[in-house]
């Protein structure tokens, strides 16, 4: 997909406040005729910066509803699955065309997509999930916006989740920063999160991610979303989390599309990654129904 420069309103329209598991969508009659997708998604919208102040966040629109979109096309169901069983927010800041090749009727669709999605109002909570076992889902997908670093990416359960799919060599697809939520799947997620926080440098102990080829949201896209803060920072740049735990990252130049294949998982960099890493995703899904 074509895609629009970026860098100029990008920065304008994060200055720019908005107002504001198993489902099917009008979108697809064919939905969970190959099987169930779990979507994991963040129970939280207020990000703590490094002065202690809050961010309000929540997923990106088009990061989760444009692999959504692509997903019941090719008729998978979704399970959506939330740390606390609440409804997961958008993040008003994603309800913006940029993010749709500038088409307001393309972001309208999206969004209504994403709203008929019946699970997004009552997800399953990750106890209900583990509970219910995850033999029946063939991937997992991990949507970004800032909310994952606030409670995916030191979170256990979502360790033991991603133990499975790791195991059971199913699809792992993360993008922008989902990828951090895979920081999980190690033996102490909280201390390595706590450690970086405070400056300290902490191997991850256990990784299941060890020397995989991976992206994510790269700090020199970090610092452009930082100008829109008023002078106030991050607790620490995702990328460089990644990249001490032990991921082989790669980046492309801001805001380009890049997607990222390494066995079983799938990441993509930044919002503009989501045709690409929808792509790739179903072409794993596709390889892996022919085994």
């Amino acid at each position: 997909m074509h895609r629009l420069p970026v860098n100029a309103l990008l920065i304008s329209a994060l200055f720019v406040s908005h107002s504001t598991s198993v489902f099917a969508s009008e979108n697809t009659e064919m939905a969970a005729e190959k099987g169930q997708v779990l979507v994991l998604l963040s129970s939280e919208s207020a990000m703590t910066l490094a002065d202690g102040s809050q961010y309000q966040t929540g997923y990106y629109l088009n990061e989760f509803g444009v692999p959504a979109d692509a997903l019941l096309k090719a008729g998978y169901q979704l399970v959506i699955a939330t740390p606390k069983g609440n409804a997961p927010r958008v993040d008003q800041n994603s309800v913006l065309p940029m993010y749709f090749d500038g088409s307001k009727q393309e972001m309208q669709r999206i969004e209504k997509v994403v709203n008929q999605l019946d699970g997004l109002r009552d997800p399953l909570s990750f106890d209900q999930l583990l509970q219910g076992g995850l033999q029946t889902y063939q991937a997992v997908f991990i949507p970004g916006g800032h909310a994952p670093l606030i409670d995916l990416a030191n979170n256990p359960q979502v360790g033991e989740i991603l133990r499975h799919f790791h195991q059971a060599k199913k699809p792992t697809a993360a993008i922008c920063h989902g990828p951090i939520a895979l920081l999980s799947a190690q033996a102490q997620p909280q201390e390595y999160l706590t450690a970086m926080v405070n400056g300290e440098s902490q191997a991850a102990k256990q990784w299941i991610y060890q020397d995989y080829k991976m992206t994510i949201f790269s700090t020199p896209e970090e610092q452009v979303f930082e100008q829109s803060l008023g002078g106030k920072s991050l607790t620490y740049y995702p990328a460089d989390a990644m990249k001490k735990a032990g991921g082989a990252m790669d980046y492309a130049e801001k805001w380009q599309p890049h997607v990222v294949v390494d066995r079983e998982l799938i990441t993509g960099q930044n919002p503009f990654s989501d045709d690409e890493l929808a792509k790739q995703l179903l072409k794993a899904l596709n390889a892996q129904t022919k085994q």
